[in-house]
């Protein structure tokens, strides 16, 4: 079943508006050879990125890895230190005649803290800041404006800070790290719970159900 959270993005009038959009005007999507495509999104710990998008129907995988810095295949004691200029992210493969990139980022928004920099929750430091890495500049519009209705939209006081960047180079996290809420869910869920993540969540967007 789909987390509150995953339900209330995939009902954001921007992404209905956006939807509607395209019937008219489709935007180009950077495909692979199969008619894949990439997104690739940071919101803190990438444990808990990946869960709510292996829930939908379209996203073909999803890989924790590192990205937005300067060192060459940087490991997660360097990127973990904060040397390396990378942050934890999710690199997301999907069909786009399944699933649109604007679905996608309705997703990121209310799974991530927008009000902070460099942190996410009770993980501080560079390598924990939430970001979009956008792929063409489609993916660059289409993330500006999902940041635009945010900002109009929010309910919570703190400006928005989330920031919007070309996508670099991006390096899969070690083996032990990918897919780990399935592979150890006990310390996934005690992770996620004393890092406090659904409780400013909640704080924030506020839940169904």
């Amino acid at each position: 079943m789909r987390n509150y959270y995953t339900l209330i993005a995939l009902l954001l009038p921007w992404t209905v508006a956006v939807t509607a959009a395209q019937a008219e005007t489709s935007p180009k999507t950077n495909t692979d050879g199969d008619g894949y495509a990439v997104a690739t999104f940071a919101g803190g710990c990438f444990w808990c990125m990946e869960h709510p998008y292996d829930e939908l129907d379209g996203v073909i995988s999803t890989t924790s890895g590192y990205t937005g810095g300067s060192t060459k295949n940087p490991t997660y004691q360097q990127v973990s230190a904060g040397i390396t200029g990378h942050t934890e992210a999710v690199q997301i493969k999907y069909d786009p005649r399944k699933i649109t990139y604007q679905e996608l980022l309705a997703v990121f928004w209310p799974n991530i803290d927008p009000t902070t920099s460099d942190r996410q929750f009770c993980d501080r430091g560079s390598q924990y800041r939430p970001g979009i890495f956008y792929h063409g500049t489609d993916q660059k519009r289409l993330a500006e404006e999902s940041k635009t209705h945010i900002e109009h939209t929010k309910t919570f006081p703190e400006p928005v800070v989330t920031e919007i960047t070309q996508a670099t180079e991006f390096y899969p996290a070690e083996k032990y790290h990918q897919d780990y809420y399935l592979k150890n869910p006990l310390r996934y869920k005690l992770y996620r719970h004393g890092c406090g993540r659904d409780r400013r969540l909640e704080q924030l967007w506020g839940k169904t159900g």
